[in-house]
């Protein structure tokens, strides 16, 4: 595993995001921390979640309990661990997603997150996505609030654009460490936010980095393969023998900055093929052909 710094601590350079072992569908109890444990064995320091990731009619927080658990059962250390959680949204009955930016809002959530996880200050705490009812200044200004209490250790911003990092950096200041926009060979129009990122010395966090990238075997065939963009992936992976994702996710490492993805994984086997992106070094010629025309 490779580490890059986000912020003033070091972790390493793919993580793990665990909305898919506590949503809807999620594998369970039992393989869902047995793939946190494999993300930790090999290399994982950096776990995402959110108190929005559960099922429609569940509590808030059960991907944060389910985060707690398996740090507290694992065998190995922790306390390298950097927990990254984000607070603003919620779930709807019908398994939608709602967004709440008001300040007691955020104030409320993070306390909450912070018990749930039993980490105080919250290694990294982020506003997962700007409320259009509420001024984006006035969700921020609840981070600062949280900051300077102690609450929260870093600040993140999610799902935010160039004049949003911007202002988030003015109100923040250099304790603002980190941006969690989609970023993925499928979804590439994030540059802007990516340059900027880089320019100010923010970690840049792709969320479902593997979007535009089939489930399919080495050996087997896929309708993405089809797919011009996806197509490249699938050809480096077989020249190179492993999977498409693994070199999607080494591809995102050579973007300009800090970019540290946050693959979700629900089973062991895949938490480990992902980790194992971060010491697959991809050739100049390489770069060129999955960046495309």
């Amino acid at each position: 595993m490779r580490y890059r710094l986000l912020g003033d601590v070091r972790v390493g350079a793919v993580g793990l995001g665990t909305m898919p072992l506590s949503i809807e569908g999620g594998p369970g109890e039992a393989r869902a921390l047995a793939t946190v444990h494999a993300a930790l064995d090999a290399g994982v320091t950096l776990l995402d979640t959110a108190d929005s990731y559960h099922p429609p009619g569940g509590a808030p927080g059960e991907g944060e309990l389910l985060v707690a658990r398996a740090l507290a059962s694992y065998g190995g250390r922790t306390d390298d661990v950097l927990v990254a959680t984000k607070g603003g949204r919620g779930r709807t009955p019908d398994g939608g997603w709602s967004v709440d930016g008001r300040p007691a809002h955020l104030r409320r959530a993070a306390e909450a997150s912070a018990r749930r996880l039993g980490r105080t200050p919250l290694g990294l705490y982020q506003l997962h996505r700007p409320d259009p009812a509420v001024p984006y200044a006035e969700s921020l200004g609840a981070l600062r609030e949280l900051l300077d209490a102690g609450t929260v250790r870093l600040a993140g911003v999610s799902n935010v654009d160039t004049a949003q990092i911007l202002l988030a950096r003015e109100i923040l200041g250099d304790r603002l460490v980190s941006v969690q926009n989609r970023c993925s060979p499928e979804v590439r129009t994030g540059g802007a936010e990516l340059r900027l990122c880089a320019e100010l010395g923010l970690a840049y966090l792709p969320w479902s980095p593997l979007g535009g990238i089939s489930r399919s075997s080495l050996d087997g065939t896929s309708a993405r393969e089809e797919d011009p963009r996806s197509a490249a992936f699938h050809r480096v992976a077989r020249e190179r023998g492993t999977s498409p994702q693994r070199v999607a996710l080494a591809w995102l490492l050579t973007r300009p900055g800090t970019v540290l993805p946050i693959p979700g994984a629900s089973r062991p086997e895949s938490a480990r093929d992902s980790a194992a992106a971060a010491d697959l070094l991809l050739t100049r010629e390489e770069v060129a052909a999955l960046d495309g025309p």
